[in-house]
């Protein structure tokens, strides 16, 4: 149980990515806002997640005293409580593998509640008289920017290895760590495809009707980051985009799994706006698609890491930090699908960085206005 004496934190979304994620759920987890141990908050959010379950991570992890550094990657010893609550967007797998690799290497018992960004937040917000999570795994850089605007998150610039971030996707100040990232394209059946669109604006094409797919940005952080980043570099005129993808029948289905299953199983041929680790580990797995990145630009959504200043477990949550950026999770990361958090590590298995053409996006524009666009978005394709 947690101590009866934690900090109660206010939240105040703003009119940002935050709060239009957020939103979504807020209600439908509202009961169990108030919930005081983190076992009982992951389980509650397993009954409310639906396909996104929450999990507890089971692997028993006795390898390492607290006292223990891991070599490689100097991993700031773990307290003795032994304790500590990770909300995780993101693949499940990774998360899973992230949270035992850390296990091992420090002796802490790690709760997991896994979940989409939206849901994370929105349990968050249910929670905010009795905060419940140490750390928070987003994937969505403007969700983590609203919980440094509105001073949620505890300052960790000495973090090992943050000097080797991409310097666009964190925190100067260590509020916020892009451990991870992903790049938004169009993934398409390989069967039903025969030429695949190399333009966003080849999705309203007719040969493409009532055949895309686009995730709801409601429901997926980096679905959110692609249109706020995008409308942040095309402006107003930017909607013309999205009003003829809805002339030309593309359907909002769901966060990105959602939208890519039928995809796969031919039932759709495109998904715009996909996340592309998802894609790439169906390619993998023999399903007939694939993903092209457009020639005129694409937005990165990176997966940002934040401990929480309400943390009861601050020197497990700095460590767990450390762990993240160490080479043995990176290497897990590109094991992934995922892009590295860190410019000094490469993926041999995906287009790296410098391989996807990239708009110049503000990221200030994409978490003001993420709450208005998400509205005004989700009422044209309702």
């Amino acid at each position: 149980m947690l101590n009866t004496t934690q900090t109660r934190t206010t939240f105040k979304w703003g009119k940002g990515a935050a709060l239009a994620l957020a939103l979504t759920f807020g209600m439908a987890l509202a009961g169990c806002g108030n919930n005081a141990g983190s076992n009982a908050a992951a389980n509650a959010a397993a009954a409310s997640n639906g396909g996104n379950n929450a999990s507890s991570n089971t692997a028993a992890a006795s390898a390492s005293a607290s006292t223990d550094t891991d070599s490689s990657s100097n991993t700031t010893a773990a307290s003795t409580d032994k304790k500590l609550t990770v909300y995780s967007a993101g693949p499940e797998g990774l998360a899973t593998k992230l949270i035992e690799g850390y296990e091992a290497k420090t002796g802490v018992k790690v709760e997991m509640f896994q979940g989409t960004t939206g849901k994370i937040l929105a349990r968050m917000e249910a929670e905010k008289s009795n905060p419940v999570a140490d750390v928070v795994i987003l994937a969505s850089l403007p969700s983590a920017q609203g919980l440094k605007d509105e001073g949620l998150t505890l300052p960790y610039p000495e973090a090992v290895n943050a000097d080797k971030l991409n310097p666009d996707w964190s925190d100067a100040d260590g509020n916020y760590f892009s451990t991870s990232a992903s790049a938004l394209g169009i993934a398409y059946n390989t069967k039903l495809v025969k030429t695949p669109p190399t333009s966003w604006e080849d999705l309203t094409k007719p040969e493409f009707k009532d055949q895309v797919n686009i995730p709801d940005p409601s429901l997926s952080g980096s679905a959110l980051d692609f249109m706020t980043g995008y409308l942040s570099v095309k402006g107003d005129s930017g909607w013309s985009l999205f009003e003829n993808f809805k002339k030309n029948g593309v359907a909002m289905a769901g966060a990105n799994q959602e939208a890519l299953d039928p995809v796969i199983t031919g039932a759709k041929g495109v998904v715009a706006a996909a996340v592309d680790y998802m894609t790439y580990s169906s390619k993998a797995k023999g399903e007939p698609v694939d993903i092209v990145y457009p020639k005129d630009g694409t937005v990165i959504s990176p997966r940002p890491a934040a401990i929480l200043k309400s943390t009861q477990h601050e020197a497990n949550a700095k460590a767990f930090i450390d762990y993240l950026l160490s080479d043995e999770a990176q290497k897990m990361v590109t094991d992934a699908y995922l892009l590295p958090g860190r410019t000094d590590i490469k993926a041999d298995n995906r287009a790296n960085l410098d391989e996807i053409p990239q708009f110049k996006v503000d990221w200030d524009y994409m978490n003001k206005n993420g709450a208005d666009i998400t509205e005004k978005f989700t009422q044209m394709f309702k």
